[in-house]
């Protein structure tokens, strides 16, 4: 399974939304987290939207954005698309060069600059990142 971080981001209609969040958080082995904001579609396909959005030009759409390693979105598409088929979800893949979280800077550890320990651990970023 490939290990290297990815992040993950979907777009569904907003009346998808409760089921994919739902899926996300039963899923096993558990993803180590996730984002979800409103966005709104622009383009070609209004053949579904409402009257509403074809006057405005544009369909709501709910974004769900997570990092986790590559094999593991791999799995988590395919479960996705077995256990909740949806017509308009778009799907996008994208290299994450670094991922970490800020500690608070009164619990930071003291390191010097080139010894090595770059701040965020390997255990820290495979755990964010479900490897």
């Amino acid at each position: 399974m490939d290990q290297s971080p990815c992040k993950l981001t979907l777009v569904f209609p907003l009346a998808a939304e409760n089921r994919i969040v739902e899926l996300l958080l039963e899923t096993t082995p558990p993803i180590g987290g996730f984002t979800t904001i409103r966005a709104e579609g622009h383009g070609q396909g209004f053949a579904d939207a409402s009257v509403s959005e074809r006057v405005r030009g544009r369909v709501s759409r709910s974004m769900l954005i997570a990092v986790m390693n590559r094999g593991r979105a791999d799995q988590l598409l395919a479960e996705l698309e077995a256990k909740a088929p949806l017509q308009h979800l778009a799907y996008w893949l994208e290299p994450v060069i670094a991922f970490g979280r800020m500690a608070p800077v009164s619990s930071r550890p003291t390191t010097k600059a080139g010894d090595g320990t770059g701040g965020e651990s390997e255990e820290t970023v495979q755990e964010a990142t479900g490897a």
